[in-house]
């Protein structure tokens, strides 16, 4: 945790990152499940993270592993993935440096489709890293048209800080968003008219934590001005079809 914080001294950690105060945040906002993502920032990271995971997962907490660009056999860890039960993966380009639409990460696309997995992929920029576009909109719509059957899910609101090009490219489409860290920045009125202008199958409600508080970033959500039933959807409805639980 201090090694991240020291990346982004301008960022507050709300939690400790251990299990058991996630848990402790999520009781306090009401949050009955949450994905926990995990990045590998080394190919041999693979193993112990999967490990991990298989030991943490819960009814409460379902974790997603991390497969890396760079190892050889990391298509063999995507099936790894599905054997062992895991819903999907994730994957951050800044942290595992890679460009979203390189040639060599189309064969981890393919096999992400073919196992039926989730890939979850930090889009946008990363306040840790200068602002390289290693994820942004045009790239990611490329990828969404280049595997239609890719269930991609691109983080904070389409692309952090890019959310111009998101309107032009993303907004619209049927390509799944989260929006962890994006509402804060965006302000309300232009949260709520992006939120409004993208289907409502296609968004999920998201928290990054332990870099945002979980119940500031619900109560920012449930107060603009958001239909109840495409609320519903975003707080719930899609995570559970999307991760097999409906």
């Amino acid at each position: 945790m201090k090694s991240l914080l020291a990346e982004a001294p301008g960022i507050k950690a709300y939690l400790d990152g251990t299990v058991a105060d996630l848990l402790r945040s999520m009781d306090k906002a009401g949050i009955e499940k949450s994905v926990v993502c995990c990045i590998a920032t080394k190919p041999e990271q693979f193993e112990p993270i999967l490990r991990w995971c298989a030991a943490i997962r819960s009814q409460r907490l379902i974790p997603f592993p991390s497969v890396h660009p760079a190892d050889p056999a990391c298509a063999d860890g995507v099936r790894r993935i599905r054997a062992e039960g895991f819903a999907g993966f994730k994957l951050h380009p800044f942290y595992q440096d890679f460009f979203a639409d390189e040639d060599r990460m189309f064969p981890l696309y393919e096999e992400a489709v073919h196992q039926g997995l989730l890939l979850v992929m930090h889009t946008g920029y990363d306040i840790a890293f200068p602002r390289i576009r290693r994820a942004d909109p045009e790239k990611l719509l490329g990828i969404a048209e280049t595997f239609p059957d890719l269930k991609l899910v691109t983080t904070h609101l389409g692309a952090w800080q890019q959310w111009d090009e998101v309107r032009r490219h993303l907004l619209g489409r049927k390509i799944y968003m989260e929006m962890s860290f994006a509402l804060e920045d965006l302000g309300p009125e232009r949260a709520c008219e992006m939120i409004l202008g993208h289907p409502e199958d296609y968004l999920l409600f998201g928290t990054d934590s332990p870099w945002t508080d979980q119940a500031k970033a619900l109560t920012l959500l449930e107060n603009l001005q958001i239909p109840q039933k495409k609320l519903a959807q975003i707080l719930a409805g899609n995570a559970l079809h999307l991760l097999g639980l409906a």
